[in-house]
């Protein structure tokens, strides 16, 4: 299984709830400071590959720094709304979590059950080999 990837903001309510139900459910995951360790334009294209909705689904639309943009993301081009949103990552909803396969942003405990379900799927499978 690919690592899972924990992009948090430590005051961030959403995040502490998320980090809490990983460590409950033992998945070990890679956290990183959303504004210290901030995705790049590659990493933001493979959580897109995930995305059900696009950018959609990544942009924080109630947060000041994006009612501030008064530029519709949808409206420019994907690599110039990708290099927004790696260069000013208040744009970002959060937590966002991934293992490569499943993309969840936002604390939703059903979706992060599909995380931990392919975690647990292989480490059964590492215990048949």
């Amino acid at each position: 299984m690919a690592k899972v990837i924990f992009y948090t903001y430590p005051s961030c309510t959403s995040c502490r709830k998320t980090k809490v139900w990983l460590t409950d459910h033992e998945v070990n995951y890679e956290e990183r400071h959303l504004f210290r360790n901030r995705p790049n334009a590659n990493e933001l294209m493979e959580l897109l590959k995930l995305s059900k909705s696009g950018v959609e689904e990544l942009v924080a639309k109630r947060s000041d720094t994006y009612k501030r943009l008064k530029v519709n993301l949808n409206d420019l081009p994907l690599s110039q709304a990708i290099q927004l949103l790696s260069d000013d990552p208040k744009l970002l909803k959060r937590p966002i979590i991934t293992d490569g396969k499943h993309l969840v942003v936002g604390y939703h405990k059903e979706d992060l059950r599909r995380i931990a379900s392919e975690k647990d799927k292989h480490k059964q499978e590492s215990k048949l080999v």
